[in-house]
């Protein structure tokens, strides 16, 4: 038997703990190659399925419960920590945010399904003042059926496996380089695609003190906070004369934008994620002078620039 195989046979149930309970923690090792891993080997009854599943629910519970606590605590601080650890930090803030503003607790069912969300979903859950029972009720349901699904699917590939044991053969032979091909191919095509996505943030944001000068000068500038509400508790205040939308509000009001003036979009995302998706699919519907602040409320807060309440912007 390999030596990789061996290791894993005789290590798997500690080794599975180790890796989910990281990656759960936020260090950005996928854990879905080594559950396939370990399902496949269920099926040859070298790893015990229930004990493969308590190895990785256990894991994944213990580090959901930090997050959660640490979420109820320090609010949208840790999430947004989270997320520039996560692989998805361009997405994983609002799509987490917009999850639970539409489905509540039952978020959690289906959080881990959805890249960069798994690990987000916690801290959130614990930023909102959800109860403990509920989370813990819902988080576990969601992480079982989770981690159900992953090893099922490699327990399938395994028991086909068997109908072929020259393929048995090279897959076992092979073991360790199997693995690590999946491994780098996943996290090569995380970092493409959030690669891509920062070279065009990159090009066209806009920085603070360019946005200063022009609302000093009194040019006519139209600026949206595209903050979710959650993110208001810590800080209800916003940049002065910014209207407050959530993305999904601002496409419906597109027509209402002006053509002939500079749009500034911010948020509180890591690298401006939300603000630069929705100037890229503002300038797909043809409204070109559009450009997320560099960022975002963030640095204008750090800058020491104007802010103004919420409530007050919101009247104005």
């Amino acid at each position: 038997m390999p030596i990789a195989l061996d290791f894993f046979v005789k290590y798997g149930y500690w080794v599975i703990f180790l890796w989910v309970l990281t990656e759960q923690l936020g260090i950005p090792i996928p854990s879905a190659p080594l559950m396939l891993t370990a399902g496949t080997l269920t099926a040859t009854h070298r790893l015990n399925l229930p004990f493969v599943l308590l190895a990785a629910f256990s894991a994944s519970l213990i580090a959901d419960t930090t997050w959660y606590v640490f979420g109820k605590r320090y609010g949208s601080a840790v999430v947004r920590l989270m997320c520039r650890l996560s692989l998805e930090s361009t997405a994983c803030v609002r799509k987490t945010e917009g999850y639970f503003t539409r489905r509540g607790a039952t978020a959690l069912l289906v959080a881990k399904f959805v890249p960069g969300l798994g690990s987000v979903a916690a801290p959130i859950a614990g930023q909102i003042g959800m109860g403990y029972g509920k989370f813990v009720l819902c988080d576990a349901a969601g992480v079982m059926l989770w981690f159900l699904t992953v090893t099922l699917g490699g327990r399938f590939f395994g028991d086909v496996l068997k109908q072929h044991p020259n393929a048995l053969s090279f897959a076992a032979h092979f073991f360790g380089a199997i693995f690590a091909l999946l491994f780098v191919g996943f996290l090569v095509w995380r970092m493409l695609q959030r690669r891509a996505f920062l070279r065009s943030l990159r090009m066209s944001r806009i920085e603070p003190s360019e946005l200063k000068s022009i609302m000093d000068s009194g040019q006519p500038c139209f600026i949206v906070d595209l903050r979710h509400p959650l993110d208001y508790l810590p800080d209800p205040r916003t940049i002065p004369g910014a209207l407050s939308l959530t993305p999904d509000k601002l496409v419906e009001q597109a027509d209402r934008i002006p053509r002939d003036q500079e749009i500034v979009l911010f948020c509180t995302c890591p690298s401006e994620a939300t603000a630069a998706r929705m100037a890229l699919r503002l300038r797909a519907m043809g409204i070109h002078r559009v450009r997320p602040l560099r960022g975002g409320y963030d640095e204008w807060k750090k800058l020491g620039y104007p802010l103004v309440d919420i409530a007050t912007a919101t009247a104005a």
